[in-house]
């Protein structure tokens, strides 16, 4: 995130989106823009590409949720929403839609910059989930393919594992590249041939 913060507060009453950018200018130096109409956030979204999404709806609805999911705010950038009222079926539709914060009968002066602050700490704990998970993902598909290229080198040369490994090595160290991917190219020969 930049040095200082871009937010976009998604208020379609007027009293209500002052009342939130004045909470925001007390508690710090942000760059804010105000969206008025629901209709189009997806788009709106993505031509500013905010730090941060503040929405603050009476009743939100599900098509609301879809327009934040369809501007891939939620995964992007931490959003927190403040409702008036709610029900289990839009909570869990928000928390799906990766909304940061879902804070219901909650908009007040002091409670913006406290709930923005759990929203953006919520988020960044769950991008380092997300990139932990892929990297895990990815460690787990690359032991696979290695492992099948193991299993090649051992049944066409007679090798044993240990063997099998050590020649995948070496030959990535040759080739100056990743035991992952001389592995891979053994394996997509081998399915060429095959």
């Amino acid at each position: 995130m930049t040095d200082k913060l871009s937010i976009i507060v998604v208020e379609p009453d007027r009293d209500r989106a002052m009342l939130i950018v004045d909470s925001l200018a007390e508690a710090g130096d942000y760059d804010i823009h105000v969206i008025s109409e629901v209709t189009g956030l997806a788009r709106r979204v993505k031509a500013h590409n905010p730090d941060m999404v503040l929405v603050d709806i009476a009743n939100p609805s599900r098509d609301m949720l879809e327009e934040l999911t369809l501007a891939s705010g939620p995964l992007e950038r931490p959003v927190a929403m403040f409702v008036d009222q709610s029900d289990d079926g839009l909570t869990r539709a928000a928390i799906e839609a990766g909304v940061s914060a879902y804070v219901v009968a909650g908009l007040k002066s002091e409670r913006v910059k406290p709930v923005m602050d759990a929203a953006v700490a919520r988020f960044n704990m769950f991008q380092r989930m997300r990139t932990e998970l892929a990297t895990t993902k990815r460690a787990l598909e690359e032991r696979k393919v290695i492992d099948r290229a193991k299993g090649l080198l051992m049944k066409a040369r007679g090798l044993g594992e240990d063997e099998a490994y050590a020649l995948l090595r070496k030959a990535a160290m040759d080739q100056n590249r990743r035991v992952a991917d001389v592995a891979q190219a053994l394996v997509t020969t081998a399915g060429l041939l095959g």
